[in-house]
């Protein structure tokens, strides 16, 4: 009796300490930026000397123009880019599932962009996009062409392409993985029904890649929604707000307008916003695994 305790009991004894790292790393912090979300708080205070304000901050936000239009641009620039990327990735992933030769360093070739730091690819690209003496612009000049204000009248467009140059590699990494664990009985079904290589694309091979296409696509979403040293590289939320997504208003409203309270109460807004969009991917995603599942099994029938 006393073994069969402790063996139920040993699972939690080795989750414990991950579990309270989890709650001081995770918990504390999310639960301190809640608090101080509906206090005045200013850098020169401890919360403790804060004002209670109630809803004040979260309030003022909801009315606030350049709150929304950050929201907008945000929005924008999150679905444009998860959009492209999911595109091109799994085209390319389609494309190059098959045996070619140096296979391996093409992929390498292909993350290299995701593994360059934030900060260098916007400084990379703020020099491309350079009005005189930008790649771009050399390059419609020799052309005879005018020179393009990527940066001022493009300059949302051109955010958009340098980090679907960044992490498109990312989302092909795992859309080639997630092909090549698929089981041949199915295609093998499809190829003896005489299904053509386009049948096979649309009807096997992406809706069984779809679990993982969805946590893919939910990540990139995520990510794309916090991006920052990029966007404050190449254009500093400028002009006006045309780049200035939310997390960059975060930071500003926090360390040039000093308002903490308000910038915890926009970081929430973000948060609700995400979990909002996680909650339907997941569900989502629950719908296509049993979607997947029905497919596999007439497969193996098929077989």
């Amino acid at each position: 009796m006393r073994t069969a305790a402790l063996n139920r009991l040993t699972p939690y004894v080795f989750m414990a300490p991950a579990a309270v790292v989890m709650i001081i790393a995770l918990l504390y912090p999310l639960l301190y930026m809640v608090y101080g979300s509906f206090r005045d708080w200013d850098p020169s205070q401890t919360i403790s000397e804060t004002d209670f304000v109630g809803f004040k901050n979260y309030i003022t936000l909801f009315y606030d123009p350049s709150f929304r239009e950050s929201l907008s641009v945000t929005l924008r620039f999150a679905f444009a880019v998860v959009t492209v990327e999911m595109v091109l990735g799994v085209g390319l992933a389609l494309l190059l599932d098959r045996k070619i030769r140096g296979m391996s360093v093409l992929r390498t070739l292909f993350i290299l962009p995701m593994m360059i730091a934030p900060v260098v690819v916007g400084l990379m690209w703020r020099y491309m996009y350079h009005p005189t003496v930008g790649t771009f612009n050399r390059f419609l000049k020799s052309l005879g062409l005018d020179g393009v204000d990527w940066l001022g009248q493009h300059a949302l467009l051109s955010v958009i392409i340098a980090d679907i140059w960044q992490w498109t590699p990312f989302i092909f990494i795992l859309s080639l993985a997630a092909l090549q664990s698929l089981p041949q009985s199915a295609l093998e079904a499809a190829r003896i029904d005489g299904a053509t290589g386009w049948q096979q694309i649309w009807h096997i091979k992406i809706p069984l890649m779809m679990p993982v296409l969805i946590v893919t696509c939910l990540l990139r979403l995520i990510d794309a929604f916090k991006v920052l040293e990029v966007i404050l590289v190449m254009t500093e939320g400028g002009p006006g707000l045309s780049t200035e997504i939310l997390a960059l208003r975060i930071s500003r409203t926090a360390t040039e307008f000093r308002e903490l309270g308000v910038a915890a109460a926009m970081s929430n807004y973000l948060l609700i916003l995400l979990l909002v969009l996680t909650a339907a991917m997941f569900g989502y995603t629950k719908l296509q695994e049993a979607r997947a599942a029905r497919l596999r099994a007439a497969a193996e029938k098929d077989v």
